[in-house]
């Protein structure tokens, strides 16, 4: 479950939002209240409001956004226990208080609107309220065995790991496999192996490098693997078919998204051919030469 809050000052307009008809909202929390209205909810917060002029954002604004998983299983009373959970959590105390549930799409998520003037006249400190928000928010998931940001950031780091190897290995199934002398016969064979390699054309119609999409994901070569990245695609197959043939048939590339052919930046060629030559003498020093 995700939590986010701030102040705000445009209570009505925000109100309206979360009471929005059209997003299937429905009431899960409501604490010293009677109006059945944004305008008369809005009206009795800013009486209230009146006893602290000094305060210009007086509303605090929160969304609880539990995973897609555990919203499935969250009807309108334990949406409510979670929200009055989560106002015991922040020290929110006997305010004014009222929260809508949006369930217009599959991610269920709860706006919750809590005057930040109490019945003394005093304003609730919103210092670091993002922050603190976010941890009474896994404390409340805790409390009720949701699952919590930090762990769904895990699962997706450890699914991302899984993806990155995953086109690393197809990316040298497709060098060794296809031996391809062009970045188009390279991208074919790409896609031969289930990766579609996305060419990124520059300003200046010169190809600077691939997105990779597999399984959902779309990754930059260079996050993926270092070996990954134009120039070094370009030196592998510089190095497997010669420097000067790599450099003739990759000068100009005709792509399907491009009318016109693609050219491969002076700069990069220089880049290849230089890292080709520096390995080229790194292995002859090697073998004793």
């Amino acid at each position: 479950m995700i939590g986010k809050g701030k102040s705000i000052s445009h209570t009505q307009a925000s109100m309206k939002y979360g009471w929005n008809q059209e997003k299937e909202a429905e009431i899960v929390y409501a604490q010293n209240i009677v109006g059945d209205s944004p305008q008369e909810i809005s009206r009795e917060f800013e009486q209230i409001q009146k006893l602290n002029e000094h305060c210009e954002r007086n509303t605090l604004s929160f969304v609880l956004s539990p995973t897609i998983e555990d919203g499935r299983t969250l009807d309108q009373r334990k949406l409510g226990e979670l929200t009055k959970d989560f106002m015991r959590e922040m020290k929110l105390g006997e305010r004014q208080a009222i929260a809508f549930v949006h369930q217009d799409k599959e991610h269920k998520h709860v706006h919750l609107y809590v005057n930040r003037i109490d019945f003394d006249g005093r304003a609730y400190k919103d210092n670091f309220i993002g922050k603190r928000s976010q941890h009474a928010v896994e404390r409340v998931a805790h409390e009720h065995q949701l699952t919590t940001v930090r762990e769904v950031q895990l699962i997706r780091e450890i699914n991302l790991t899984d993806i990155r190897l995953e086109i690393k290995r197809r990316h040298e199934l497709t060098m060794k496999q296809f031996k391809p002398e062009t970045y188009k016969a390279y991208m074919r064979g790409m896609e031969t192996n289930g990766v579609k390699a996305i060419p990124f054309i520059n300003k200046q119609q010169k190809l600077q490098g691939f997105r990779f999409e597999f399984d959902g994901h779309s990754l930059k070569g260079s996050a993926v693997h270092r070996s990954m990245s134009m120039s070094n695609i370009g030196k592998q197959m510089a190095r497997e078919h010669g420097l000067e043939k790599f450099k003739e048939l990759n000068r100009a590339i005709s792509l399907a998204k491009s009318p016109e052919p693609v050219q491969i930046s002076l700069k990069l060629l220089k880049e290849i051919a230089k890292k080709v030559i520096k390995k080229s003498i790194s292995k002859g020093m090697d073998i004793g030469y």
